[in-house]
Order: structure tokens, then sequence, then C-alpha cells
């Protein structure tokens, strides 16, 4: 199996006043293709810092990240803004969706970022809303949709592009519990289909229906359990 995401000794450190704090302490991990792993463990263990710095959102203090075989730091910002854009995906707790925008414009923004012909986006942001269930509401902007809609938009946009891995963090936080099922399912049959997904959650349910669950506390890795 290829390795899809990877982190070696990663250490994130924050200066506060006097005081450093050490939010990931030497974490090394390794995703294969097609896993599905939860990240679980107590408010302010590190489970976000850790998604963040996995991301490129946020710049370690020490150690690399590999996606898809290549180096996440260390590299120019272009080049890191390339591999983020081509190789990863994101879904949030909040959606992030642009209120003056239609679901298809809010999902084909991530190709026209990155030089997409506006046709090709226009089909490929089609394609990705009927596969999460909403090709008959590619025109409604976010305020028309349900909350269980607007994270279906939000993962079409994070798969729009087929990334090597797609990173969610407390994918249905702000769902019920039959939304989050529901996005759950959806989520389990891109898993079914290839998409390597790490889940940072709080929910057990969740984490069980991974194929993998990491338990971190205090910045570091106490357990994993298949």
């Amino acid at each position: 199996m290829a390795v899809a995401l990877s982190c070696e000794e990663l250490w994130k450190v924050y200066q506060m006043g006097d005081e450093k704090v050490q939010a990931i302490r030497g974490i090394t991990l390794r995703i294969e293709e097609g896993e599905m792993v939860a990240v679980m463990g107590p408010s302010g263990c590190g489970k976000t810092t850790l998604l963040n710095v996995l991301s490129g959102i946020d710049d370690p203090s020490a150690g690399q990240v590999h996606v898809a075989g290549k180096p996440l730091f260390g590299i120019s910002d272009d080049e890191r803004s390339d591999i983020r854009g081509k190789e990863m995906g994101f879904i949030f707790q909040k959606f992030h969706l642009l209120d003056v925008m239609s679901a298809v414009e809010n999902v084909e923004i991530p190709l026209l970022l990155h030089g997409s012909n506006p046709a090709d986006a226009r089909k490929k942001a089609i394609d990705a809303l009927t596969k999460v269930g909403l090709s008959d509401r590619i025109n409604h902007r976010p305020s028309e949709l349900s909350g269980g809609q607007q994270q279906r938009v939000s993962i079409a946009r994070a798969i729009v592009h087929d990334p090597s891995v797609i990173l969610c963090d407390e994918p249905t936080g702000n769902l019920d519990s039959s939304t989050s099922r529901n996005v759950m399912e959806l989520l389990l049959e891109l898993n079914k289909s290839g998409s390597t997904i790490v889940i940072v959650t709080h929910d057990d349910e969740i984490a069980k229906l991974c194929s993998r669950t990491m338990r971190i506390e205090d910045g570091c890795v106490v357990s994993e359990e298949e």
C-alpha cells in the first residue's frame, strides 16, 4: 500500500509570554491509501493543532509532513499551495461556504483558483454535487439549504479535485444526530471508493466506523486501535 499522508517527529511549540506550550510533541504517523482514520482525545490535547499542521495551515516547530510522497514544509509558499490544492481536501465543522454564491459556484472555486478552464470546473463541480446527492440543489445558495445539505456542499468542494487525502475537523459537530449519520454514510461511501480520510472527532460512534483510531493526550499519541 502506498502512503497517502505521513509525518515524522512532528513538534508544535507556542510561545505564550514567558512560557512555551508544547501542543504537539514528537508525533510520527503513517496513513496508507484507502484508510479512514479517526483522531480522538480530550479538548486541548492537540488533535486540531495536529490536523492544522498536517494540512499545511500551520507550520511545525520541527519535523516534516509528506503528502503523496511530497514534503509539505521546507518548500516555497507557492509549492505548498500547489500541493494543498491538488492533493488535499478539507471538511470543517463550520461549512465555510460563501453566502453570495450558489452551491455549484462554491464547489468550483478550488478548481478556478488553480487555473482550471471554467467550463471544465463547472462540469466537475456538478459531478461532485451529484455524487453527494445534491444534483437538484446546484443553483441554491447556502441560506436556501439545510445544515446537512450545506455540509454536503462542503464535502463536494473537498472532493471536486480528486485529492489524495481528505482531512475532516469535527465534520458533524454542528449537525443533529440523524444528519450526522447521513454525512458519515457519505464519508464511508467515499472511503469505500478509494478516498483516504482523516477525521478529528470526539464521537466514539464515528470512531467505530473508521478502520483505525488514534488517541492523543498532551500532544502525544498514546494509543492506536484497529
